[in-house]
C-alpha cells in the first residue's frame, strides 16, 4: 500500500471500504522478530498508521486501526517482548487480547517452532518453550492489567529491565 502512491488504493479503502474499524497484523516490532516472521521492519507499519491517519482526516472520518500482536513466536527473547511492551506504552496501545505463536502446518515459523532452526538460513533460533517464559512474554503486552504486575515484574527482572518497573498499578512499565 506504502509503495501504491498513484492508485489512491488507500483513499478508496479509507472512504467506501471499512466499517470503522481495520485490523491489521504488524505483530511485533523487534527488529529480530519480524526477520523471522518475513516481515519488514517496524518503521513500516509506523508509515502506514500515519497515512491511515491522514487518509481518514482527508475524508473526515474517524475509523480505527485495530492492530494484531503476538508473543512468543520463534526468535522472540524476553528483551523483545520487552521491546514491544515499551512500543506499546509509547504509542498509547493496551491490548485486549495477545496471541500466543500457535504452530499451523506448512509454515516457515512452525518448522522453526519444531526444529529449533531457521530453514533459509541453517542456523540455529531461540524458540520460548517454557509455559513461564511464554505467560511472561504474554503479560508484558498486557502489561497494564493489573493481573500480570509480578509477571511482568519477574521478566523485567530476568532480562536486567529494573529501570523499567513501575511500582504504581497504573504504570507497571515506566515510560
Amino acid at each position: 500500500v506504502l509503495k501504491d502512491a498513484k492508485s489512491g488504493f488507500l483513499s478508496e479503502l479509507v472512504k467506501h471500504h471499512i466499517s470503522g474499524q481495520l485490523k491489521i497484523a504488524p505483530e511485533h516490532v523487534s527488529p529480530r522478530v519480524l526477520s523471522y516472521m518475513g516481515k519488514p521492519d517496524a518503521k513500516v507499519y509506523d508509515k502506514f498508521v500515519e497515512k491511515y491517519k491522514q487518509e481518514n482526516e482527508k475524508a473526515g472520518l474517524k475509523q480505527y486501526l485495530v492492530p494484531y500482536f503476538m508473543s512468543s513466536h520463534p526468535g522472540c527473547k524476553l528483551e523483545d517482548a520487552i521491546l514491544l511492551a515499551e512500543y506499546m506504552k509509547r504509542t498509547g496501545q493496551h491490548p485486549d487480547q495477545v496471541q500466543d505463536f500457535y504452530p499451523t502446518p506448512g509454515t516457515v515459523s512452525t518448522c522453526m517452532y519444531y526444529t529449533g532452526i531457521d530453514i533459509r538460513t541453517g542456523k540455529e533460533v531461540y524458540v520460548p518453550r517454557s509455559y513461564e517464559e511464554k505467560q511472561m512474554q504474554r503479560a508484558l503486552l498486557q502489561y497494564k492489567n493489573p493481573a500480570n504486575y509480578e509477571l511482568v515484574e519477574k521478566a523485567l527482572r530476568l532480562a536486567g529491565r529494573t529501570d523499567l518497573i513501575g511500582y504504581d498499578k497504573k504504570c507497571l512499565i515506566k515510560p
